[in-house]
Order: C-alpha cells, then structure tokens, then sequence
C-alpha cells in the first residue's frame, strides 16, 4: 500500500502543478483555502465509505443520509429551539442508528449492501423530503450560534475547520485501522469473510461496526454539509455524493473486491478528487462534467485494480503454483 500512497502522492503533485502553469489562480491563498474546506467536507465522509469498502461492501445512502439528517438538524434548532450541542448528538446517534439497521439488514438477514444501501437511498430522501413538505429547510434570519459556526465554517490561522477535523478524524480512523485488532479483523473479513470465520473472528460484528463508522461520520458530516449551505431543498441536497466517498475510497487504492486501502490513500484520493474538481473549474471546462469526471475516476481506479490483480495471480503462479498458494495463509492482516 506504500507504494500505491507514494504514487497517487506524486501523481497530486504533478497535476497541482499542471493546473499551476495553467491557471496561476490554483495557489492563490484564497483558492487553496477554499479547496482545503471541500476536501475538508468530502473526505470526512470518504472514510467511512473507504471502511465499508475494506470489507467488501459499499454504502449508496450517504448523499440521502445528509439530506434527511440536515433537515432533521436545522428542524431541531429552529423549530424546537434545542441546544445545538444537544442537535448535534441526536443526529450522529441517529448517523449511527442508520449503521446499525444497514448492519443487521447485512449480516442478520442476509440482504447484499447493494440492495439494502440502495433502499436506504430511497427512503432516508423520500422520509426527508415529506417531512419538509418538499420544501427547503433553513435556518431562521439572523440565526447564529457562535461556536458551532467557528467549528463547522470557521478558520483557524487561515485554515478551514472542517479541513483540521478530517486530518483530526484521519489520524483517529488511521490507528483504529493500522494499529488495531479491529483493523486486522476487517482486512481479514474483507479478504476472504469465509476463512476470517473459521478463523474465530465475530465477522458480523466487524461487518456492522464498519457500516457504524461510516453512517456515525455521514451524521457528522450532514452537519457541516447543513451549516456550509444553510439551507437544504432534500430534493437535490447531497446527490451523488456517495460518488464522490466510492471515487475517493478506489483513488487511495480501497479494492471493490474488499480486503485493501490505507486512510493515507483514502485522504490523498479526497485530495485529488477536490484537485480535479477545482481544474474543472479554474480551465472553463463546464460543470456538468464533474460526474464525468468522477465516473472516469472510478472506472480508471477498478481497471487498475483488475490489472494489479492479474499481476498478483501470475506472480503467486510462478511462485510455486498450487503448493505457493496452499503456502499463503489463510486470513491476510494489513502490513
């Protein structure tokens, strides 16, 4: 995974520095501080869908997640007038109850992640869009609050809040992912859940906190995407951006097949993505290519993926064949 965190690190570089010759306008402070609070707003939710992928798995409802638990935060401040403290807790429980139901559909009832996360997309934006009345919901005129403002659209010596709480975040998940049994458990899960089974490994259970983590930072991330717009028409808010976690997740090197990524990979594929989507903007190129952009990037990462693969099968072949292979063990751990 080093190799493939180095190259996707030098490949940022060398298309920052396209972009710079292109367009000066790329490094002007402004412009850098506004892409770091996207790749701030982005790549917190990335993570957790990057967890759901280690496993195998996927999560399709995020984009629909933020549009319901948005309007339930603002309904929340507004119309019940509750603290925001007390608001933000009940919407990442709720985050985390998602996980949960999305966990038990999975591993309890034997639904495919497909199948149920797409459900979720449904129904999490049809419940938000009838509880609005199909309306937008907003935040009332003049409505402040002063700390939960300076931690979500804040800065701190020029840089973004929501930036220092993805690296913040990064760096928590990274250890639980590197550094844990857990971490070793869902790589081994994610490899072969079969194996990772007889292994006397709780694959359920590592399978439900996976889509735990993902849903409890999607609860997290609805309220930055909430306090950064200020208002949510749950139609359209959050739309595809699923993509952008699964585009992020296959970037920074997370197979579809499961059993692979890093959260270094996963940043840096947040990071490009942000890079690619302000080149979008900075050359002219219109803006209904962005999805264009984000298929390519998803469709590019599982052809490479594919190829390495490959490569990996005819180097255990040449290794020794069926005795390398019965050589391997049985459940891979991350290195």
């Amino acid at each position: 995974m080093l190799k493939k965190d180095l190259g996707l690190f030098l490949l940022i570089l060398l298309v920052g520095a396209v972009v710079a010759v292109l367009n000066p306008r790329f490094i002007s402070p402004i412009n850098i501080s506004n892409t770091a609070n996207l790749i701030g707003l982005y790549g917190l939710f990335s993570i957790g869908e990057g967890f759901v992928i280690i496993t195998g798995g996927i999560d399709l409802s995020i984009g629909s997640v933020f549009a319901l638990l948005g309007v339930v935060f603002i309904s929340l401040v507004t119309s019940f007038g509750l603290n925001w403290m007390l608001a933000v807790l009940i919407v990442v429980a709720a985050g985390v109850g998602i996980g949960l139901l999305h966990g038990f559909l999975i591993t309890r009832m034997r639904l495919q992640p497909f199948v149920v996360t797409l459900c979720g997309l449904l129904i999490y934006r049809g419940v938000a869009r009838y509880y609005t009345d199909d309306g937008t919901a907003g935040f009332d005129f003049g409505q402040s609050f002063p700390t939960l403002d300076w931690l979500t659209t804040g800065r701190t010596f020029g840089v973004p809040m929501s930036f220092v709480v993805f690296v913040v975040a990064a760096i928590v998940m990274g250890v639980l992912l590197h550094r844990s049994v857990f971490g070793r458990y869902l790589f081994a899960v994610g490899k072969n859940e079969e194996a990772a089974r007889y292994s006397g490994i709780n694959t359920r259970a590592v399978i439900v906190a996976s889509y735990v983590i993902c849903s409890g930072l999607a609860g997290i991330s609805s309220i930055y995407f909430a306090m950064y717009t200020r208002s949510i028409s749950p139609a359209s808010h959050g739309t595809f951006y699923e993509l952008y976690g699964i585009a992020a997740a296959v970037l920074g090197g997370c197979s579809l097949r499961g059993g692979e990524g890093s959260i270094i990979g996963i940043a840096l594929g947040a990071v490009l993505l942000q890079i690619l989507q302000n080149l979008v903007n900075l050359l002219g190129i219109p803006s209904s290519l962005n999805f264009a952009v984000m298929g390519g990037v998803i469709l590019a990462g599982v052809l490479m993926d594919g190829q390495l693969q490959r490569l990996r099968a005819r180097k255990v072949g040449r290794g020794g064949g069926v005795g390398g292979a019965a050589a391997a063990p049985a459940v891979a751990a991350p290195r």
